[in-house]
């Protein structure tokens, strides 16, 4: 492929973004489809507004109430618990950005930008990996808004529904309650992009008055914020709490640690770069703020309320005396939850999915998979208690991703300085297709860059389903870093790598970055 070439096929516009001159000519490729091409420059319409609200959207949800209060039940004061997640948003909001600015130049969705590191086909790895982890959130956030569901219809129906015949352990109102609530998330999606847009843009902002809400009813229950702040930390401020607190600050990161790899999924849509980053700063650092300190007061409140932590806010309103209370609360807590899921846990699966069958899958009916492998993963047992929620599930999966994410930051930033060539992203035989549509350098920077990650993954005796001495005894010590040790592994073994390569396939085409087109 040469720099000539690539100036052909691609037009630059004044503001950086990119187009193909010719967008009829991927149309051919078995790797390409409607979601997977560039999106033209005349559709990227997204406001700094729709990316704050996006997140607003994404960030008001009971699994990132869940982050707050679990910190409390494991024993933090508010204090504590709010320095740890605010950190860990702003350290993740870095490799967002980061990766967030390709989707903006070049149009493309997370997977279809991997593949100028992975491969055309090398591309399946990282994004498979990413969406089944997002069909895990899915069904977890499915699951909740089926409880919040469940309990609403029990207020209303009475003993008979909540105490109804037990199924795989649960009243078989329960499951119907979360097979509801699967259809309803089923038809949003069927809306496509443009209505998951339109969806956010209202939502977010009843959201945050329903948390406001909850947090007024609490604080009014424990009668003001002084018994609230005066809760102590059963951690102290020594050893014990530092043992705690760096394999939760991983967690923390790890809970939007697969955003940070597919926020591309939404910034091809974007109306410059300008617009995105301000909208995230805006919106990701500031919402889990205001959502980590509701969350912190309302659960300490429950403690001095209810002389313990009740660290889940569905079962928090089900206390509630008043019926109609219960009934409000719980409804938002339902459009809190369909907010962020159909955003954060199936437009990137949409398109992942897709991308290993571009021929066979759309955005539709990626989704639909995406709904179905979320309730085979049995989102009820990652839930069911906070170490296995923070330590385990965020813990483990955060740190393999995070390698992902040192690949695509190296590959993008440091060996490629932002210079992708678009045609050939789609093309067999082209920069991208390597070695039968793989890149070895990358497969190897993110396999061993996981296993220094989590393959010291442990437990706590009873408290996990990892051993207590690790999975490999002699990482253990890792795996308290497991999402910087995965991110800087990952980013310093591709970088080394692709020093190996020929001069000729890592020469990026840089006539293609300015004068050859026009608006």
């Amino acid at each position: 492929m040469t720099a000539t070439r690539e100036s052909q096929e691609q037009v630059v516009h004044h503001d950086g973004r990119i187009d193909l001159r010719d967008p009829s000519a991927i149309v051919a490729s078995r790797y390409a489809n409607a979601e997977l091409a560039p999106t033209p420059t005349k559709d990227r319409r997204w406001t700094t507004y729709n990316y704050t609200a996006l997140w607003m959207g994404m960030a008001h949800n009971i699994p990132a109430y869940l982050l707050a209060s679990g910190l409390v039940a494991i024993g933090m004061n508010w204090l504590q618990a709010f320095v740890t997640i605010t950190l860990a948003n702003l350290i993740v909001l870095v490799p967002m950005l980061l990766n967030s600015h390709a989707g903006t130049k070049y149009g493309i969705p997370f997977p279809v930008f991997a593949r100028a590191f992975y491969g055309v086909r090398g591309a399946n790895l990282p994004a498979l990996l990413r969406a089944f982890i997002a069909c895990g959130w899915f069904g977890i956030q499915t699951w909740i808004g089926g409880q919040a569901i469940f309990v609403i219809v029990g207020k209303l129906a009475g003993v008979a529904w909540i105490e109804a015949t037990a199924l795989a352990g649960q009243p078989w109102t329960l499951w119907l309650s979360f097979g509801f609530f699967w259809a309803v998330q089923m038809v949003l999606i069927a809306r496509g992009i443009d209505g998951l847009r339109r969806f956010e843009n209202w939502a977010a902002p009843l959201v945050t008055v329903a948390f406001l809400a909850l947090l007024v009813y609490m604080v009014m229950e424990a009668d003001g914020f002084g018994p609230i702040f005066s809760q102590p930390s059963q951690l102290g401020w020594g050893v014990d709490f530092w043992t705690v607190f760096w394999p939760s600050l991983m967690g923390m990161i790890a809970f939007w640690a697969t955003l940070s790899l597919n926020m591309p999924d939404f910034t091809r849509f974007s109306g410059g770069q300008r617009q995105q980053a301000i909208g995230q700063v805006l919106g990701l650092p500031t919402t889990m703020a205001f959502i980590s300190i509701v969350s912190i007061m309302i659960t300490s409140a429950t403690i001095v309320v209810y002389g313990e932590a009740v660290w889940d806010p569905v079962e928090v309103a089900r206390r509630f005396d008043h019926p109609v209370i219960v009934i409000i609360g719980l409804a938002m807590a339902i459009l809190a939850t369909m907010s962020c899921n159909v955003a954060a846990n199936v437009v990137s699966p949409s398109y992942d999915f897709s991308n290993a069958l571009p021929r066979w899958l759309t955005f539709r009916t990626a989704g639909l998979l995406t709904g179905v492998i979320g309730i085979l993963i049995q989102p009820w047992r990652l839930i069911s208690d906070p170490n296995v929620y923070i330590f385990a599930w965020l813990g483990f999966y955060g740190g393999v991703l995070a390698s992902v994410a040192g690949v695509l930051i190296a590959g993008y930033w440091i060996v490629d300085r932002t210079t992708i060539a678009l045609g050939d992203l789609y093309r067999v035989g082209g920069r991208y297709w390597y070695t039968a549509g793989w890149n070895w350098r990358a497969v190897v920077a993110t396999v061993v860059g996981a296993v220094l990650a989590v393959g010291g993954a442990y437990s706590a005796p009873g408290k996990g389903p990892f051993p207590a001495d690790g999975l490999l005894p002699w990482l253990r010590p890792l795996y308290d870093y497991s999402w910087a040790v995965g991110l800087a592994a990952g980013l310093i073994i591709y970088v080394a790598l692709s020093a190996t390569r020929p001069a000729s396939s890592t020469r990026a085409a840089s006539s293609h970055t300015k004068g050859t087109g026009s608006v």
